[in-house]
């Protein structure tokens, strides 16, 4: 059993204020700045940490995105969102380790810039653990799973968007638009996991090479040239950042104990 504590229902809302962050920067950077948006990754910290009190901004980003990482490992480790261990509740589970794995890294983004003083570079950091991944036995096995996990949860992120299941667990007391902006922008973060999934699955499976893999801001780089699904996509995204700050209020944050029973979500 793992009791819930106070301490962590707010690092959680730290969390998606961190998850608000990038997003709404990601969404913004797409928009507006070609050049920043062809630096991928890099583009969104450094424009973070161009900031007024940017680096502050960062390091509670890395503090965030590290907590929700590990809010979303709770998933498969204590199944706290009741999704059950059939086959259908195991690929929601894989799909928030997917996602607790790809916060990880960006919350290691964000601590690269935090800590250089020169406008530090994050450039190389996926395809460094990728290639560490695959220096492993099975580890391309690793990556292409890695790869699937993502697809399952670019599938999940999609359903969320059309369905508006997600509004089970946030507050009543949530302002009108928020069944809009994280429709939008669940479908939008859904396109972007399925590229990043695709270019694991790659790694993994079919020899591509790490140097192809994507991170956040470089999946959206890759959309630059597809006109208004690009487009589409970045709005989304920003949509996605700003839905992020509302759920920093007003998510319904489950017990952590996978006896507690079903969370009491609005119906």
């Amino acid at each position: 059993m793992v009791d819930k504590s106070e301490k962590f229902n707010w690092l959680v809302r730290v969390g998606y204020f961190s998850r608000a962050v990038l997003y709404s920067v990601l969404g913004l950077v797409a928009l507006t700045s070609a050049q920043k948006i062809a630096e991928g990754t890099n583009g969104i910290f450094r424009a973070i940490q161009d900031f007024p009190l940017g680096t502050v901004i960062l390091w509670i980003m890395v503090v965030g995105l590290t907590a929700y990482a590990l809010f979303r490992f709770c998933s498969p480790l204590f199944d706290i969102e009741n999704n059950g261990s059939d086959a259908k509740g195991w690929g929601k589970r894989i799909g928030h380790a997917g996602s607790g794995i790809g916060h990880l890294a960006l919350a290691y983004s964000a601590y690269k810039f935090a800590t250089s003083d020169t406008g530090g570079s994050s450039g190389d950091g996926a395809q460094e653990a990728a290639s560490g991944v695959l220096s492993l036995p099975l580890g391309g096995v690793v990556l292409g799973l890695l790869g699937i996990a993502l697809f399952i949860a670019a599938f999940e992120q999609a359903k969320k968007g059309i369905t508006g299941s997600f509004m089970h667990r946030i507050s009543g007391q949530a302002p009108n638009g928020t069944r809009m902006l994280g429709g939008a922008g669940f479908i939008a973060r859904g396109v972007v996991y399925l590229v990043i999934g695709w270019s694991l699955f790659k790694a993994g499976f079919m020899s591509g090479g790490t140097e192809q893999i994507k991170t956040l801001g470089d999946a959206v780089a890759s959309l630059a040239g597809e006109g208004f699904i690009f487009t589409l996509t970045a709005i989304g995204l920003l949509m996605f950042g700003l839905f992020s700050l509302v759920l920093a209020r007003y998510r319904i944050i489950p017990e952590l104990d996978s006896n507690a029973g079903i969370p009491k979500f609005r119906v």
